[in-house]
């Protein structure tokens, strides 16, 4: 059998492809602050339903700026967002959680109120609001904590209230801002797993930004390597390896290899500003 026929039967076993829906897509979308500040030139990114896509780059590329466009906590000074094929400014939007760098709880509220918080401001009736405040908790391994308050928590169990905070509006859109930037490395390793877990169990889209170029290949599908001044996309890297990813993958070859490509990328963009 020659080469073309074995082409042939591979194309014939492989599944269909389906077809992709965009979650996010920026549109030459740019900002520039109000005191001359240009934090991102013109951004064109597509994210697809269902993705988990990492912003890696250099202190000052734009990665929480992008990040905030795409929330709607900072407006692009031109261009547009979309989500879901809808302008990002419509009101009547697909739901979206942001989880911040700090866990930003209240420190005179309980667990089980932290949580609560967004179901409480959107008017969701309480008795509703407490079961869905137990999912989420339950999501995070923090059911038995809902009535402890954040000084009694260590810094991993924090962020994860932060998470479940996260969760509890059923969003379909995650982004996460170097969320585990602070933590220990084991709990940042345990953290990055459970958050592969509740991406995959919730069906999510997720934005990730961090620092790290091992966590970045831990996590994603694909890596969006931006560079600075001023902020913007020079290099889109996909992480092929199969999910679920474990411990045995952070110590493999492949991880070692994905890693160094991330490195050389991450150097290319740190020292290619044209400012």
């Amino acid at each position: 059998m020659n080469t073309a026929q074995n082409l042939t039967i591979m194309s014939q076993l492989r599944p269909p492809r389906l077809p992709t829906t965009p979650a996010i897509e920026v549109l030459s979308a740019e900002k520039i602050y109000s005191n001359g500040t240009r934090a991102l030139l013109p951004v064109n990114l597509t994210i697809n339903q269902g993705e988990f896509v990492t912003l890696l780059g250099p202190s000052g590329c734009g990665k929480s700026t992008l990040l905030k466009l795409v929330a709607g906590l900072v407006e692009p000074s031109d261009g547009k967002l979309m989500l879901w094929r809808r302008d990002s400014r419509e009101k009547t939007q697909v739901p979206l959680s942001f989880v911040f760098q700090e866990a930003t709880l209240m420190p005179w509220s309980n667990v089980h109120s932290n949580v609560r918080l967004p179901l409480d401001l959107a008017g969701v009736p309480r008795a509703e609001a407490n079961t869905r405040v137990s999912e989420a908790l339950a999501l995070v391994g923090l059911g038995k904590f809902a009535k402890v308050l954040p000084r009694e928590l260590s810094g991993g169990m924090q962020m994860r209230v932060s998470i479940a905070r996260g969760l509890v509006t059923r969003p379909k859109l995650l982004l996460m801002d170097e969320p585990f930037g602070a933590l220990d490395e084991i709990t940042r390793n345990k953290l990055d797993s459970d958050l592969l877990r509740l991406w995959q169990e919730q069906e999510l889209t997720v934005v990730f930004v961090t620092h790290s170029i091992h966590e970045a290949v831990f996590l994603s599908q694909r890596v969006i390597m931006m560079a600075a001044r001023p902020g913007r996309v020079v290099e889109d890297i996909a992480i092929t390896e199969p999910f679920p990813r474990n411990d045995d993958f952070r110590v493999s070859p492949v991880f070692s290899r994905y890693a160094k490509r991330l490195q050389d990328s991450l150097l290319h963009a740190s020292q290619s500003g044209t400012e």
